[in-house]
């Protein structure tokens, strides 16, 4: 197939784009390279892409609505597996603009570029942030999220309402996926584990927020990248069953699903410090904080519709996910400096 990832130079876009190419797909990968964090470290994860005859990149920004007019104009995409966004809770709060430029105008572009090009799925990144004030556990796709903490999980949660209205509207088939707490080898330097490591590595102390009194989903990127590729060909169906007196946020009479992809596993933020100094043979210097606007507490992941849908329930240990983590990150950095 020929498949539209965009965020191909990011964290998940690469690691997708890598297991698409590997399996002899056709990638075109768009991103627009921003510097909200380390642009050599993108510039990197795409130099592993570019010895793949079947890859093409194209620098663009999902903001550009006549770029974006004009890739869809030139390509028939088999599949778009949109993972482009501004990322980050805490950036969401001081740059609020950042996220409806990207999260919201880009992703009409991407779904009017599907619509117009009768693209047969799109699969798109949403974000266990969604269930903002929700405590009942494990989270559900089944339970109504209408109360988000942060401008990036509202952005969040208006790309699956855009994504089911184009779906009962056009008949236009769309998944969205909610990441839990995603880490791995080529990870975002913005998230804890690579925060920890670097501070650990360089004896500087750690801030560990809500006075290590939080609980999070932690999932290993090849869990998510298995997910992405299960669900790309699982078309979404209706749901014959739903009725609007009782309406089920995880489905719809239109072709339109949602999933969690999580780890459906939680750890103790102590716990997951404790596994990163074993792995990295240190202990932590730790300064501890109080919670932060825009977090929660705990991440749960029910994952019983992926289980039964596409046959998937992530499963790697998290010992193993920040031992393959840690050995990356001493050997990138080893060979940067």
């Amino acid at each position: 197939m020929h498949i539209l990832v965009t965020g191909a130079a990011g964290f998940i876009g690469f690691h997708v784009s890598r297991r698409l190419l590997e399996e002899g797909h056709e990638v075109t990968g768009l991103d627009n390279l921003n510097a909200y964090y380390d642009v050599q470290l993108k510039e990197d994860r795409l130099k592993q892409l570019t010895p793949f005859e079947l890859f093409s990149f194209c620098r663009l920004d999902l903001g550009d609505r006549r770029g974006m007019e004009a890739l869809f104009a030139s390509h028939q995409f088999d599949r778009v597996i949109h993972l482009a966004a501004q990322a980050g809770v805490r950036y969401s709060l001081i740059n609020p603009h950042e996220y409806i430029d990207s999260n919201v105008k880009g992703f009409l572009h991407i779904l009017e570029g599907c619509r117009h090009t009768k693209v047969p799925h799109l699969v798109f990144a949403s974000s266990s942030s969604v269930y903002g004030l929700n405590t009942k556990m494990p989270f559900s796709i089944h339970d109504n999220v209408d109360h988000p903490v942060s401008l990036y999980a509202a952005t969040k949660k208006a790309n699956e309402l855009m994504a089911h209205t184009y779906s009962h509207l056009y008949g236009l088939p769309t998944t969205g996926l909610r990441f839990f707490t995603v880490y791995g080898p080529w990870g975002r330097p913005d998230m804890a584990l690579f925060l920890f490591t670097n501070a650990i590595l360089k004896e500087q102390p750690i801030q560990v927020f809500n006075h290590g009194k939080m609980e999070r989903d932690f999932t290993y990127i090849d869990d998510i990248v298995e997910g992405v590729a299960r669900v790309m060909d699982y078309l979404p169906q209706p749901n014959s069953m739903w009725s609007g007196k009782a309406p089920d946020p995880g489905s719809s009479p239109a072709p339109y699903r949602l999933y969690n992809i999580g780890n459906n596993k939680p750890v103790q933020l102590m716990d997951f410090i404790r596994t990163i100094e074993v792995a990295l043979g240190k202990e932590a210097r730790k300064e501890f904080m109080p919670m932060q606007p825009g977090d929660v507490p705990a991440t749960y992941a029910d994952v019983e519709d992926l289980t039964q849908d596409v046959g998937f329930k992530p499963y790697t240990p998290l010992s193993d996910g920040i031992g393959h983590f840690t050995a990356w990150y001493l050997d990138y950095y080893a060979q940067r400096h």
